[in-house]
């Protein structure tokens, strides 16, 4: 049986974010892990809306890839585990209390641009083409906050694919959870099924 789109892109995704998160996890004090992925469809609004952490500031940080195959890659964060990433990423807590420093942002902007690019080259690698994406911006607040700051990179009435990666970074004993999202448009997701396993089209 063939695959379907959804299984396609989550795999792809999955298997490129599974490799940054071993090199992360050698390259730092934390250990990174896929805790889970799945592929739905949705707007922009549903898929901030679903993901942002209930009742809590979430951070986003976000690419945007223009051109004739455009989509976006979000990863969010709980705002109040600045500390403990910090911690996992460098081996101490810059942050003594759960607020966003500048230092705090800087270094999400940092992780976010290094987990992002993952992502995209995942997709570039699929398809054999370059992908080049914005400059990674970083947003906190309230879902709606994070809906109006992205809303000016892509269309948040319009249907896409939506992939979900969670991933567990772990210090000691302490666990935080972030969570990766692309918004493919239908366009970039029939493309992708259009190459076969070995990266020829299908017949």
């Amino acid at each position: 049986m063939s695959e379907s789109i959804n299984e396609i892109l989550g795999r792809i995704v999955v298997a490129s974010l599974g490799k940054c998160a071993e090199k992360l996890s050698r390259s730092s004090t934390g250990i990174w892990k896929i805790a889970g992925a799945d592929v739905s469809m949705g707007s922009l609004d549903e898929a901030v809306k679903r993901h942002s952490v209930a009742g809590a500031e979430s951070t986003a940080i976000y690419f945007a890839v223009k051109g004739d195959l455009p989509f976006i890659a979000i990863i969010l964060f709980d705002t109040r585990d600045i500390g403990r990433i910090s911690k996992c990423l460098l081996g101490y807590s810059f942050s003594p209390a759960p607020v966003l420093t500048q230092g705090g942002e800087l270094l999400l902007s940092e992780l976010g641009n290094i987990i992002l690019n993952s992502f995209v080259g995942a997709l570039s690698n699929a398809l054999k083409r370059v992908f080049m994406p914005s400059a990674p911006r970083c947003v906190r607040g309230e879902p709606r906050y994070l809906l109006e700051a992205m809303r000016v990179s892509m269309d948040i009435e319009q249907s896409y694919r939506i992939i979900s990666v969670k991933m567990d970074i772990q210090c000691d004993k302490s666990v935080t959870r972030s969570e990766v999202l692309g918004l493919i448009p239908e366009k970039l997701a029939q493309e992708i099924l259009n190459i076969g396993p070995s990266g020829a089209p299908r017949a």
